[in-house]
């Protein structure tokens, strides 16, 4: 947080210094849109090939072949869910939020991309429907569908309540891939990484900057669909915080589980294409060190 004053005077010029204008740091005009029209007109004739329920307090794994939809679903109250992506059969690619939201915002939306970390970096899901769109911005600086916040997180919870508790999204996430993998907790729990907080309500403070969550607007029959990029490993938690209107990690708090329903489009969208990792440099090129001829 930043003090309400700081140690060192304000310079003569520090209001003229604040009133500069912002640059957006990734101008993103270049990159590639993605057909909504055509994402939807696929939806035409799908068959539903699988779902998934996702108890309280819990998380499950789930498959979702390139070129498939999947939908996180509100089912019986109001609930929000932390979600984590990786490549199906490569889990060293992984959802990347920092640079999601670098991209696209602090809160996602309908054609908004998950993209994967480096250095494979590209879209591996796309937003295709969301039923909050309507809520925006409240006058809080709240939104919906964030890639601002982490996950809870059992450290943080020792750090801050010098307890214990082991149903927080992380712990549920580590648990759900690790029986996905038939591997020890320990070996899945590094392979867990920031989510997308689907459906959570959240921002920053306006006067200290404070990450704040707020009791999520969604209803039961409320979704945020995804159309898979690439073949997809996907892990959902449905967070210990119920609708996250008092209390991020609790036992008290009232939970419901979330549906993942996944769907096989007839027909893929119009000129659709599973996107290759991305095209920057190969081997020592990549990281600037010249080639036997003296290049980089």
């Amino acid at each position: 947080m930043k003090p309400e004053t700081g140690t060192v005077p304000a310079p003569p010029d520090a209001e003229a210094r604040r009133r500069v204008a912002p640059v957006i740091c990734y101008p993103v005009e270049s990159l590639p849109q993605p057909d909504l029209g055509a994402y939807r007109a696929a939806r035409g004739g799908w068959t539903k090939t699988g779902e998934v329920i996702v108890p309280p307090r819990e998380a499950r794994t789930f498959d979702v072949p390139a070129g498939h939809f999947f939908r996180i679903v509100s089912i019986e109250g109001p609930q929000v869910g932390d979600l984590n992506l990786w490549a199906a059969g490569d889990t060293g690619e992984r959802f990347f939020s920092g640079k999601t939201r670098a991209l696209h915002g602090t809160h996602l939306s309908s054609c908004d991309r998950l993209w994967s970390c480096l250095p494979h970096l590209r879209p591996m899901a796309t937003i295709t429907e969301d039923t909050l769109g309507w809520y925006g911005f409240d006058a809080y600086g709240g939104s919906v569908h964030d890639v601002i916040g982490t996950r809870c997180d059992p450290y943080t919870h020792r750090l801050l309540s010098g307890g214990d508790y082991h149903h927080c999204c992380h712990s549920n996430l580590t648990r759900a891939l690790a029986g996905r993998l038939g591997c020890p907790p320990e070996a899945a729990e590094p392979l867990v990484h920031d989510v997308l907080n689907v459906f959570m309500c959240t921002g920053f403070t306006r006067d200290t900057g404070q990450y704040f969550m707020k009791a999520s607007p969604v209803r039961p029959g409320d979704f945020l669909e995804f159309f898979a990029e690439i073949h997809l490993l996907g892990a959902l938690s449905a967070c210990p915080g119920g609708d996250c209107s008092t209390e991020h990690s609790s036992a008290a708090a009232a939970c419901h589980p979330l549906l993942v329903e996944i769907f096989r489009p007839a027909a893929p969208p119009h000129g659709w294409a599973s996107p290759a990792r991305n095209g920057y440099g190969c081997g020592a090129a990549r990281y600037g060190i010249p080639d036997r001829h003296g290049e980089s």
